[in-house]
């Protein structure tokens, strides 16, 4: 196995782990336990999620379609005309805003 250092095996580190854990006090045992039981938890809730998760509705997008033999003038006026309701909108968001500055008095 490549993956470990050199002077060492996957046996070697288990009688190693196994060390660690015979001289180890009662307290660090039951953290550890603790440690691994949360992560587990974790680990198999994304499991879960990713199973049984809720899928997004897909949203339309509504495309509007023009003619090919539209004039600039059309054009322009269209542009116009979507600025003035986007403006209109702008104006209304602010006019909502300032009357919920007065309600809750932060001027």
């Amino acid at each position: 196995m490549s993956w470990f250092p050199r002077p060492s095996s996957p046996r070697a580190a288990l009688r190693d782990l196994m060390a660690v854990l015979r001289h180890s006090s009662r307290e660090q045992r039951i953290g550890a336990a603790l440690a691994l039981l949360a992560t587990g938890i974790i680990v198999v809730e994304f499991l879960i999620d990713s199973y049984f998760g809720a899928v997004p509705a897909p949203t339309p997008v509504y495309v509007e379609l023009y003619p090919s033999n539209r004039t600039d003038a059309e054009i322009i006026a269209d542009q116009k005309k979507d600025q003035a309701e986007k403006a209109a909108l702008a104006k209304e968001q602010q006019r909502q805003y300032k009357e919920l500055e007065k309600r809750f008095g932060i001027e």
